[in-house]
């Protein structure tokens, strides 16, 4: 089932409840899938908690309980953080050296992935993941029985258009922010007004399908080139973090010039594509998605 607002919701509040228990449903499986792997599954159920943050700040300003439920799917989500943390740190070694197009020697900087690879294993063995992976199954249950009661204070496009708008506008100010100044914190918060955008767009997508797959689209790739920039930023801090590790000390200079070659090259498509895709001020472009809304629900009657 898409994480999408459908035809055949009965109101926003019917498809928020079903869109949220989907989420849960399918986060509880992939618990209890243990053919999917400890890094795998730990991926998938933190991004099931961001589209459920997500979901519902789309509808903040109409639903009452949206504080503690976001702090409860965050929580929830930081509850495995560890091992995706050190998942995301390798991924981001490997990222950077294959976009140097192999113009470098791998054997060079092959201790800082050993390291890091090191750190992972000792992270695994410290951490009872099936403790961790018990204690978020038993949240989602939880949360599955909350979210059939939850209830919104309006319906139609006035349920998500404050959510909307407010998280869009707030996306285009964190752009001309980190544009004045470009540090690793005004980058990150960029990327996550960017993304929870990404997710409205995808729970909306269906009310105009092309060019809201077309916006949808550039949304994520926005998210993608910010979400890079962020985790070059907390692999640069792992590193530095380490200075009496000789092996890191003797490459970090070189380590750290291609980070910053690369974070450059990030940060220029990301402007590029931002000033484009958040370029309308919030509230005009809330009025024109209401409007494809209203003629979407039209047709559905």
């Amino acid at each position: 089932m898409a994480y999408r607002f459908r035809r055949g919701d009965e109101s926003v509040q019917h498809g928020l409840r079903r869109i949220a228990a989907d989420q849960i449903d399918k986060a509880i499986a992939e618990v209890d899938d243990r053919g999917m792997g400890a890094a795998a599954t730990v991926h998938q159920l933190r991004k099931r908690c961001k589209k459920l943050r997500g979901l519902i700040r789309l509808v903040r300003p109409a639903f009452g309980d949206y504080g503690e439920e976001n702090a409860l799917f965050r929580d929830a989500a930081a509850g495995l953080s560890g091992l995706r943390d050190m998942d995301a740190q390798i991924e981001t070694y490997d990222a950077l050296l294959d976009s140097c197009d192999g113009n470098l020697d791998r054997r060079t900087f092959a201790p800082v992935r050993r390291r890091l690879t090191l750190r992972r294993k000792r992270i695994v063995a410290a951490q009872d993941l099936d403790a961790s992976l018990a204690a978020f199954r038993a949240r989602m249950v939880a949360a599955k029985e909350r979210a059939a009661h939850w209830t919104l204070d309006a319906d139609g496009f006035d349920a998500v258009a404050g959510g909307l708008r407010k998280t869009y506008a707030r996306a285009g100010k964190a752009m001309a922010k980190a544009g004045d100044k470009p540090t690793a914190e005004n980058f990150h918060e960029w990327r996550k007004r960017a993304k929870y955008h990404w997710y409205h767009t995808r729970l909306l997508a269906p009310v105009w399908p092309g060019p809201m797959t077309a916006h949808r689209d550039a949304a994520k790739r926005l998210g993608d080139m910010l979400g890079e920039h962020h985790d070059l930023a907390v692999f640069r801090d792992t590193i530095a973090g380490n200075p009496g590790d000789s092996a890191a000390g003797e490459i970090a200079d070189a380590l750290f010039a291609l980070i910053e070659r690369r974070q450059a090259a990030l940060a220029d498509d990301a402007f590029r594509l931002g000033a484009r895709l958040l370029a309308e001020p919030g509230k005009p472009l809330a009025r024109r998605w209401e409007s494809y809304w209203k003629t979407w629900r039209a047709e559905c009657a």
